[in-house]
């Protein structure tokens, strides 16, 4: 290849980037007259600003996201005694006391959770309120027993997360 044939495939390479790049950066701000194009979507300020208002004053998570949270743990698993368990099993816990505030609060009513939160409930009397790795690591199986019970129930009611 000659001098001027790569000097000419190098120029054209940093042509056809240049312009890639600016149509990258033009993207980024694609807006038109009713605000960002039909490919982002655009809430009002307004409704934003009210939608985060109500979850700062304590609004109810709903089922369907308490039990995402739950079910992020379900591949996870750890060794007593190793700070990996520790983390663990102060998540599932953590997991199982959001999923039981989203249940009670949920529109249906507890009644219509009535074996999962009464799975919890047993749960917390085994854990007597320590929630200490000491105590969670002693009463492990009781805990990742309640999650993977929780998750078997909620599969045969998929109306509840989805």
């Amino acid at each position: 290849m000659s001098i001027r044939t790569h000097v000419r495939a190098t120029a054209t390479a940093m042509a056809v980037a240049a312009v890639l790049g600016a149509a990258l950066v033009g993207c980024t701000g694609a807006t038109t007259s009713q605000g960002p194009g039909d490919d982002v979507p655009n809430v009002a300020p307004s409704v934003n600003a009210s939608v985060m208002a109500e979850a700062a004053v304590g609004r109810p998570e709903a089922v369907r996201d308490a039990l995402a949270g739950l079910r992020a743990t379900l591949n996870d698993t750890c060794t007593p005694g190793s700070a990996n368990c520790a983390y663990f099993l102060g998540r599932v816990n953590d997991e199982l006391v959001r999923l039981e505030k989203a249940m009670k609060a949920d529109g249906q009513g507890p009644a219509h959770f009535k074996e999962p939160l009464a799975r919890i409930s047993d749960l917390r009397k085994t854990l007597n309120g320590d929630t200490s790795t000491d105590n969670l690591e002693k009463h492990r199986s009781e805990l990742i027993g309640t999650r993977d019970s929780i998750n078997t129930w909620m599969q045969g009611h998929p109306e509840d997360y989805r």
